[in-house]
């Protein structure tokens, strides 16, 4: 919210979206995760055998989810990506996880569940030790900067309360309303009409929900681990569809909102658009990982 605060500043209080809004909230909405925490706890409260084997996958499906969103505003904002110092990083980092991914290409099932595990943890505990370092480094006080932070959150979680009620009344209307099952069934029907492999379909009920409600879709994650096991293909699927990309529709209110922004452009389509691309980003992985 600050963040955006300040870019509104820059913007000279208007109601119109400026670009650097835009490119912020297309970035923040695709998601990109470093340590998924609620979905791993979530998991392990289910007693899923290796409740961190889906780290993974997520942290690679929210990296092309972030990148597609970078590209997509890119594009109609005319901004050049082919500038060495971003060239340099961006190449880097796919290339290490296009390295990964083909490493694991080769392995078998459980192989690749052994080294995700490994990975996985390494990963996670190696980030917690960076952030300690770096604030040591700082000389800043952690738990300070955490009580400011938390007192921060606090001011904010009450201004964007009534664009929070708003956007729950909707999701409660789609949801009780059938919708969201009629759309499933429908997808179902028509990739078994062609003889493709139709499990996938029972993880998106998490991919149709994400974009309206992170709670939502939490909801609906646990879910399909309840119904089809913890360990199951869709339930590790709906665990990376989870982690994939952030609340499009909440960014939007909220961001938007708290800052007096009316007009977005064309700040829905590229959130969604990216949305899309981590969507199958995340299948495709789940089918690689998981399949």
């Amino acid at each position: 919210i600050k963040a955006m605060q300040s870019l509104q500043e820059l913007n000279g209080g208007s109601t119109r979206a400026s670009n650097a809004q835009i490119m912020f909230l297309c970035l923040h909405a695709s998601g990109l995760t470093l340590i998924p925490v609620s979905i791993i706890a979530a998991r392990a409260a289910l007693r899923a055998e290796n409740p961190t084997d889906i780290f993974v996958p997520c942290m690679v499906a929210t990296f092309v989810a972030t990148m597609a969103a970078m590209i997509i505003v890119s594009i109609k904002q005319k901004i050049n990506l082919f500038q060495p110092v971003i060239l340099a990083w961006i190449g880097t980092i796919s290339l290490l996880i296009a390295l990964l991914v083909q490493f694991i290409v080769r392995m078998n099932a459980d192989d690749v569940q052994s080294f995700s595990s490994v990975l996985s943890n390494s990963i996670i505990l190696g980030i917690f030790f960076l952030i300690v370092l770096g604030a040591l480094y700082k000389r800043i006080d952690i738990f300070d900067a955490f009580i400011e932070g938390a007192k921060g959150g606090f001011e904010t979680a009450v201004r964007i309360i009534p664009y929070l009620v708003g956007m729950l009344v909707a999701i409660s209307m789609l949801r009780t309303s059938g919708t969201f099952e009629a759309i499933i069934d429908a997808m179902k029907s028509v990739f078994a009409a062609i003889g493709a492999d139709t499990r996938f379909v029972d993880g998106l009920p998490t991919a149709l929900i994400k974009p309206l409600s992170g709670s939502g879709a939490r909801g609906m994650m646990i879910d399909t681990m309840t119904t089809y096991g913890v360990d199951s293909f869709a339930g590790r699927l709906a665990c990376v569809l989870q982690g994939s990309s952030d609340t499009t529709f909440y960014v939007i209110a909220v961001y938007f909102g708290a800052v007096s922004v009316k007009d977005t452009r064309y700040s829905v389509g590229a959130m969604l658009l990216a949305d899309l691309v981590g969507i199958i980003t995340s299948i495709l992985l789940a089918y690689l990982f998981f399949g």
